[in-house]
């Protein structure tokens, strides 16, 4: 007796909407769609419907006027030293052994003091501008009036797998989608040939937490990074089969989506699909434009010389830093590059021996990044393409180990720099302090740096949005982050 109806049970589970339409006989919806007809829904509706029917990567129009087309991140995985490279600590010198109270957070955890490993390389000045930097870069640093140095940024992570994803995807937790994601979602490219976002990986292997650095998460994987190789057919399994003329397979991929299309209109609207659909096609196109895209054989002998490539020790990222400038070239909208793979000295994570890992790995890259900017200024691509540096996390100013010069994780304080479109050369904006240990001066977050990228791409970070999970998800989080206006031209 005190169990309800099935009908009362019915009515309870009723939407406000429905309980709306049945009170009023269908007058409230009468009304409403009358108005929704004033505001132009249904042409709205219309024109959704034919729009979700184009490749989710057609071009779109930016919020603003942007500085920059495309995006080339130079990822030195492992976290680079900044009081080693490009962050001048003089009052460090001389103060090698000693034992100093600094908070310092890193793989160890928290700990209070230590000893001071000064900067195992000298600084010089360079440029009209007079930017101090080290040893380590004498190539780079004869572009340092191309360059806007951050020296004062922060993230909430010492830790490599949580660190590499909140650089790449503003979370420290897996599961958003990577900037180049974002900006795919937002602009569309310009070349449907080809991915929009192109990710290439050291040849020791890739970053911990492997594919979350460059996955669309809640976004449809149209949006995802493509791994392009550098040696050998650019995407694994890309070709057809040997067997099949290319008529046949043109046909067969056509009889597809003509089945795919008639699938997808009755369901308008659904991502996976139409991502599914735009994904055939863009490996038939791929067939053989990234071949192409990839082969360095137009490129003169001086070229090749200035990247590096003709030596041992340069020429693979040298090869991978001449293939970002031809992608760029042709519409892709970010491409990044990774310098160190394996979780050990094979990258920047200097735990040991500081100077034998960073000698190495600015000895490989040092180079063909110099060219880079040189190649893409020459070209007249640098105003129109940004390019960034930096790892996860910097380094601490001590020690790790009772010897040694290895240095521990460093999330408190860190420098990356940006060239190129829409950005101020020959500028510096931040400080750690003496040692380097922690931002002190106009301290910015990780998501200052994605909001500056976004900015010159055109696009609004705070304004940005995908709604996923009942929130519209944003690249910069929930909380307005403003670019780092200060860098720019």
């Amino acid at each position: 007796m005190n169990q309800p109806s099935n009908h009362r049970a019915a009515f309870c589970r009723r939407t406000r909407r429905e309980f709306l339409w049945q009170s009023g006989a269908g007058f409230g919806a009468a009304a409403l769609s009358s108005m929704l007809a004033t505001d132009g829904f249904f042409n709205q509706s219309a024109t959704a419907a034919d729009l979700s029917l184009r490749s989710p990567l057609a071009a779109k129009p930016p919020h603003f006027a942007p500085k920059a087309k495309s995006v080339i991140f130079l990822f030195m995985y492992g976290g680079p030293s900044h009081i080693d490279t490009f962050d001048y600590k003089p009052d460090m010198v001389g103060m090698d052994g000693k034992t100093v109270d600094v908070k310092t957070f890193g793989r160890g955890g928290h700990r209070t003091g230590g000893r001071i490993v000064e900067p195992r390389w000298k600084f010089h000045q360079h440029g009209e501008s007079g930017k101090w930097v080290s040893t380590l870069f004498p190539n780079v640093a004869k572009h340092v009036d191309d360059i806007a140095f951050i020296h004062s940024l922060t993230a909430d992570s010492p830790i490599h797998g949580s660190a590499m994803l909140m650089m790449n995807s503003g979370k420290i937790l897996s599961g958003s989608p990577a900037i180049g994601s974002w900006l795919n979602y937002g602009l569309g490219t310009t070349n449907e040939n080809l991915p929009g976002f192109v990710v290439m990986l050291d040849p020791t292997g890739g970053p911990i937490s492997g594919a979350k650095n460059w996955s669309s998460g809640y976004m449809p994987a149209t949006y995802q990074g493509t791994v392009f190789r550098s040696e050998g057919a650019p995407i694994l399994d890309l070709a057809p089969p040997s067997e099949m003329p290319a008529a046949v397979q043109r046909r067969l991929i056509d009889s597809i989506q003509r089945a795919n299309q008639e699938h997808l209109a009755s369901r308008i609207g659904n991502d996976d699909l139409m991502s599914r659909i735009a994904s055939y096609e863009l490996a038939y196109k791929m067939q053989t434009s990234a071949p192409e895209a990839v082969d360095l054989a137009g490129e003169d002998a001086a070229t090749l010389e200035m990247y590096g490539i003709n030596q041992d020790r340069t020429r693979d990222f040298g090869k991978r830093c001449l293939l970002a400038r031809r992608l760029v070239q042709r519409g892709v909208r970010f491409v990044q590059l990774y310098s160190g793979g394996a979780h050990n000295d094979d990258n920047w994570d200097a735990h040991g021996d500081l100077e034998k890992n960073h000698n190495h790995h600015a000895g490989n890259t040092d180079q063909p990044i110099a060219a880079l900017l040189a190649d893409l200024k020459r070209t007249g691509l640098l105003d129109e393409t940004l390019v960034v540096w930096g790892g996860e996390f910097g380094r601490q100013p001590t020690a790790e180990y009772a010897t040694g010069s290895g240095r521990d994780h460093n999330a408190y304080g860190f420098t990356m720099w940006m060239a190129g479109g829409g950005i101020k050369g020959g500028t510096s904006y931040g400080t750690t302090d003496e040692l380097g240990a922690a931002a002190v001066e106009n301290p910015l977050h990780v998501k200052n740096l994605h909001a500056t990228i976004l900015h010159l791409m055109g696009l609004d970070p705070n304004h940005l949005s995908y709604f996923y999970n009942g929130l519209d998800q944003k690249l910069v989080g929930v909380e307005p982050i403003q670019p780092i206006k200060e860098i720019m031209a």
